[in-house]
């Protein structure tokens, strides 16, 4: 397996603008560019402008593309038909999450996965090994693409300055391929905010002009950088699910809150019949989302309790700027969801305020 840090092609174009980097997945990547908490808000209330091109681009084609996927994936990808995207989780023949991942529909019997950046030779090597007895063939096109993300309320406004499209007729997960600014982009009105906002793919090549006009446009708009911290920050407030924390090899789609993504009716899939006796069974434990009073953050790993009893354990935790107070995750078990439930930080029991996300407010 390769150890050597990675860097984004836009690395020297954060650099200059103040970024502060972490090592995460592999990669030297941007945590922040100034206060975190600046960044979250102005995502919320204005514009954020996201660098992800350390996530993983493999393309799957040929005959039975489609038939393939729709075994290796527990979500069904005919129904976006070509345009559309689909998010789903990957599972093994357990029930268990290889990955979660977007899947777009290109052309007829053609498909580009986006992967998380930790899990791209390990989902890659996954497919293939499923892949024989359909005709298909994947590519691994990490290193070719970049990927931006622009996200928030104003986000529609800054991007249609350099779009030669309107905006405003792609629906929430369908894309085009078409130019902004100087560059060819798959442009996706997707992404992992909880807000409005576009993800565009585009070649390496042209991705450092393509951010430079982003942060042009969006300079009037109060458009800001944001990095890892604030996306995590983001995504949890929204309630979408981190992998390696609320869904892994561990934890079932089912557990994880996602059964909406599994599709029982499209025939046979990987980890079908598993999931299928958990549902039949009674899913036994799952994750919840929840608040705290205070300033102190629950973080991954704490227990968590009903009485003297550990009934679960923290997955995610963080602080949300938009509620001013700690909120995160956890995994506990489905029959004391209605019971009070504390987490133990440093001697002191706080209650769980256990609410369905979004947890933010608009």
């Amino acid at each position: 397996m390769n150890t050597e840090i990675k860097r984004t092609p836009l690395h020297k174009f954060h650099a200059e603008r103040g970024a502060k980097f972490v090592s995460f997945a592999g990669w030297e990547m941007p945590l922040s560019y100034g206060p975190i908490m600046e960044e979250h808000r102005a995502t919320r209330e204005a514009v954020g402008f996201f660098d992800v091109s350390h996530m993983g681009e493999i393309v799957v084609k040929g005959e039975a593309a489609e038939q393939f996927l729709n075994y290796a994936l527990v979500n069904d990808v005919s129904r976006s038909g070509i345009g559309g995207a689909t998010y789903s989780p990957m599972c093994r023949e357990d029930g268990g999450a290889v990955d979660d991942l977007i899947v777009y529909h290109l052309a007829n019997q053609e498909y580009l996965l986006c992967v998380n950046a930790a899990n791209v030779e390990k989902d890659f090597c996954w497919l293939n090994g499923l892949s024989s007895g359909f005709d298909c063939e994947m590519s691994d096109l990490s290193d070719h693409y970049g990927l931006l993300a622009v996200q928030g309320p104003r986000a529609t406004g800054v991007l249609q300055k350099l779009a030669d499209f309107d905006l405003e007729s792609i629906s929430r997960f369908r894309f085009v391929r078409d130019r902004v600014g100087e560059a060819i982009v798959l442009c996706s009105r997707t992404g992992y905010t909880g807000e409005d906002g576009f993800e565009l793919y585009c070649p390496v090549s042209e991705i450092k002009t393509l951010a430079e006009a982003l942060a042009a446009s969006g300079e009037s708009e109060g458009l800001r950088l944001v990095g890892l911290g604030a996306r995590d920050s983001l995504r949890l407030e929204a309630g979408y699910p981190l992998y390696g924390h609320e869904l892994d090899e561990g934890i079932t789609p089912l557990q994880a809150g996602l059964a909406w993504t599994v599709k029982w009716g499209k025939g046979d899939f990987m980890g079908r019949e598993a999931l299928l006796r958990e549902r039949e069974e009674g899913v036994k434990r799952g994750i919840v989302h929840f608040l705290l009073d205070g300033r102190r953050i629950a973080r991954e790993g704490e227990p968590i309790w009903l009485d003297e009893e550990q009934v679960g354990h923290v997955v995610s935790g963080g602080f949300s700027p938009m509620l001013g107070c700690p909120i995160g995750s956890a995994l506990v078990r489905s029959d004391v969801l209605q019971a009070e439930l504390f987490v133990d930080l440093r001697g002191a029991r706080i209650a769980l305020e256990i609410k369905k996300p979004p947890l933010h407010q608009n």
